[in-house]
């Protein structure tokens, strides 16, 4: 065994309404009926946030992501609530990266002025696309028109360091639609572009009535024409769907692909806290459903130590998304394993050419990032043996989020909305 550094500490926020769900998403998101509950639910914040704060004491937080649902339902008061909230229990760095997801169907003129004001410096703008047709065939409820306005507004509220999320391989779309949408997002002057597969998820609406999709050649190709573009653009790669400009990487998102520890707030919200003075790595995930989630105590929180066996499959999950990939001290610090106890694995992920490992560390090659599945495969504890969402569902390319909860969850608090 080697010594488990405690990692990067980062907050999640999960806000679980949406006015509508998506027939894709598979997130923890729910239709909201009637009124938004905003103040019960922000007093319920405060006091998960109350509870968790104990593990963490004496450590910072460097970055908040509050996601959802759709969190721009909520006002720029209740945002600001929130943050204050955050500040009062937990020791946030003066500088903190704070991102908000939000619907371009959901800001009201100015607002985005108010967010900045209540501590947002970061958001991440869920366009998806730039067709008409195509938003609806998706499901969303805003127009290409009003993503133009919401990007305007993000400039003139000095809000400037944004994500445009987008999505390829969708209903109908060829390569030359593709790349429409991103030239579309390219003028709209954003920090950082998402940029991930539609992909049909189990439970969702979707995947009980597919429409009809580009199939995987077809997909390769606009991947490759889109990242072309977004290259000769200045927008480097440095996951394996996201894509950002000089100094603009979204430090959340590279925290969780580090297996760094977020303390995760909200129904459904997932967490990971790393105990050095254990040894011990423990999950943490809060109630689901909104009205349990808001009846609940605070002793109804899920805590589970992840086995030493399955923290190389859980390491590599996030670390194998990121194209520079990681060292050997990486692994080691993190996991609090031995670089020897994955050396028989690592061997064969190169011989199969998924994996470029050196001395010093390893990334994933080309083919390994294209086939993502394969190379997570053989670190899985028990090999071939799969439950529920398994890494078999793992799509590299698709629409994602980080660090799961255990080997099988996916939890909330990548730039998605």
């Amino acid at each position: 065994m080697a010594a488990l550094v405690v990692p990067p500490l980062s907050l999640y926020v999960h806000f679980p309404w949406c006015v509508r769900k998506c027939p894709y998403c598979d997130f923890n998101s729910h239709t909201l009926a009637g009124e938004l509950a905003q103040e019960p639910y922000l007093r319920r914040l405060g006091r998960d946030l109350a509870a968790q704060a104990p593990h963490v004491a004496g450590r910072t937080v460097r970055t908040v992501f509050m996601g959802g649902g759709t969190p721009s339902l909520f006002s720029p008061r209740s945002i600001e609530r929130v943050l204050s909230l955050a500040r009062e229990y937990l020791d946030l760095t003066a500088d903190a990266e704070v991102t908000m997801e939000a619907n371009p169907g959901t800001i009201e003129r100015g607002a985005f002025a108010e967010y900045r004001a209540a501590g947002v410096n970061r958001v991440s703008l869920g366009a998806q696309s730039f067709d008409a047709a195509t938003l609806t065939a998706l499901g969303r409820i805003h127009s290409p028109h009003e993503t133009r306005v919401a990007a305007e507004e993000l400039h003139a509220a000095d809000l400037g360091n944004f994500n445009l999320d987008l999505m390829y391989a969708l209903p109908g779309q060829d390569v030359a639609a593709a790349l429409r949408d991103v030239d579309e997002a390219l003028a709209l002057r954003p920090a950082h572009l998402s940029h991930y597969q539609l992909t049909l998820e189990p439970g969702t609406v979707f995947a009980a009535h597919p429409p009809a999709l580009p199939d995987d050649d077809d997909a390769a190709r606009m991947l490759a024409a889109c990242a072309e573009r977004l290259a000769r653009s200045g927008f480097a790669q440095y996951e394996v769907s996201a894509y950002a400009r000089s100094g603009r990487r979204c430090e959340h998102n590279l925290n969780y692909w580090n297996f760094g520890d977020y303390v995760g707030v909200g129904a459904g919200a997932h967490g990971k806290i790393s105990d050095a003075a254990t040894g011990t790595i423990v999950r943490t995930v809060q109630l689901r459903e909104p009205r349990r989630y808001l009846a609940s105590d605070d002793a109804q929180l899920t805590r589970r130590a992840i086995p030493p066996r399955e923290l190389p499959f859980e390491f590599m999950l996030n670390a194998l998304r990121l194209p520079g990939g990681f060292t050997r001290a990486d692994f080691s610090e993190r996991t609090g394993l031995a670089w020897s106890q994955i050396e028989a694995e690592m061997t064969l992920a190169v011989q199969r050419g998924l994996i470029l490992g050196n001395d010093l560390g390893a990334r994933p090659s080309p083919l390994g990032l294209r086939f993502l599945n394969d190379t997570l495969l053989l670190f899985m504890a028990e090999k071939g043996e799969t439950t529920g969402d398994s890494a078999l569902s793992i799509n590299a390319n698709a629409r994602n989020r980080p660090a799961p909860a255990s080997l099988f969850t996916a939890p909330e608090g990548v730039d998605a909305e």
